[in-house]
C-alpha cells in the first residue's frame, strides 16, 4: 500500500504543473469566453452588466451558415491535400539516405524561418495578375487574359495548404521513421503489389502519425483569418475574419466572444471524433487480443 501510494504521489506532482499551465491558459480563459458570449455590449463596444441571450440570438444571422460551411470546407479540404501529400513525402524521407534526409527535412523547415505575414505577402505577389505565376499561366493560354488568381476560395486553399503542410509531413516522417519496412517486404513476398503493400500496411502502421498530422493541421485551419483575409477577400470570410472584424472594428467583444465559443465547439468536433475512433480502435484490438489469448 506504502508503494502504491507513494506511486500515485509521483504521478500527482509529475502531471501537476502540465495541469496548472493547462487550467491558467486553456479553462479558464474557455470558461471566460463562454460567460463574455452571455454579457451585453455597452456603448463603448466594452462588455456591459447584466446577463442576455441577445449576443446568442445574433448567431442567427442567415450570413453564418454559410461562413460555417466555408470554414468547415477549406479547413477539411486542406487538411485532407497535406495530408495526401505528407503520406508519399513521409515514405520517401524515411527511406533515403540520411544525407539527402538531412537536407529535405531542412528544406521543409526553412519556411518556419521566415515571418508568416512575409511569406502570405509572396503569395499574394505570385498570385497576383500581374505576378509571374499569372503571366506564365496566361502565356500558356491555361487561363484567359482576364483571369484572377487572388480574391477566391482556391486562392486560400493553396495558401493553407502551402502554410500547414509541413505540419502534416513532421508528424508523418516521425511515424514513418519508426515503421518496420520488413512488413512491406513480408506482403510483397505474399503475393501484395507495392500500392497494396503501402496502403493495407504501411498506412495503417503510421496510423497514430496520421491522425496527429490531422489534428496539427485542422485546427490551426479551422481559425485561421490572416489568410482569407489578405489572398481570399470578401468572398472567402471564414469564422476567424468575423471574430477579428467583431474584436477590432465592430469592438463589439460579447459577439467576438459568442463567435469564439462557436469556432471552439466547430474545432471540438473533430477532436472528440479522433479520440472515440482510436479508443473504440483500440478496444477492438484489445478484444481481438484477448480472445486469440483464450483460444491458444
Amino acid at each position: 500500500m506504502k508503494i502504491s501510494t507513494r506511486k500515485k504521489v509521483n504521478e500527482i506532482l509529475l502531471t501537476s504543473p502540465s495541469m496548472i499551465w493547462l487550467i491558467l491558459w486553456f479553462v479558464i480563459p474557455t470558461v471566460i469566453v463562454f460567460l463574455m458570449a452571455f454579457k451585453p455590449v455597452d456603448a463603448w463596444g466594452g462588455i456591459g452588466s447584466g446577463w442576455t441571450l441577445q449576443t446568442i440570438r445574433e448567431l442567427s444571422n442567415p450570413n453564418y451558415p454559410e461562413i460555417v460551411v466555408r470554414t468547415l470546407a477549406l479547413g477539411v479540404g486542406s487538411t485532407l491535400i497535406s495530408i495526401l501529400i505528407a503520406l508519399p513525402l513521409g515514405y520517401y524521407l524515411a527511406r533515403v539516405p540520411k544525407k539527402l534526409r538531412d537536407l529535405l527535412l531542412l528544406l521543409i523547415i526553412i519556411p518556419f524561418w521566415t515571418n508568416f505575414l512575409i511569406r502570405i505577402f509572396a503569395w499574394k505577389v505570385l498570385l497576383h495578375a500581374e505576378g509571374p505565376l499569372a503571366r506564365f499561366l496566361i502565356y500558356v493560354r491555361v487561363l484567359p487574359q482576364d483571369a484572377t488568381l487572388l480574391y477566391n476560395p482556391w486562392a486560400v486553399l493553396a495558401v493553407m495548404v502551402y502554410s500547414y503542410l509541413p505540419f502534416a509531413i513532421l508528424p508523418v516522417y516521425a511515424a514513418a521513421e519508426k515503421f518496420d519496412f520488413s512488413l512491406i517486404e513480408a506482403a510483397q513476398d505474399l503475393g501484395a503489389t507495392r500500392l497494396q503493400a503501402f496502403f493495407r500496411v504501411f498506412i495503417p502502421g503510421i496510423s497514430r502519425g496520421i491522425w496527429t498530422a490531422i489534428i496539427v493541421v485542422l485546427i490551426p485551419a479551422l481559425g485561421a483569418y490572416l489568410i482569407p483575409d489578405l489572398v481570399g477577400g470578401t468572398a472567402s470570410e471564414l469564422i476567424g475574419d468575423k471574430i477579428a472584424q467583431r474584436t477590432f472594428i465592430d469592438r463589439n467583444l460579447p459577439h467576438a466572444s459568442a463567435l469564439s465559443a462557436l469556432l471552439m465547439f466547430v474545432v471540438m468536433i473533430p477532436i472528440f471524433f479522433v479520440v472515440f475512433f482510436t479508443g473504440s480502435r483500440k478496444s477492438i484490438t484489445g478484444t481481438r487480443h484477448s480472445r486469440g489469448v483464450k483460444q491458444k
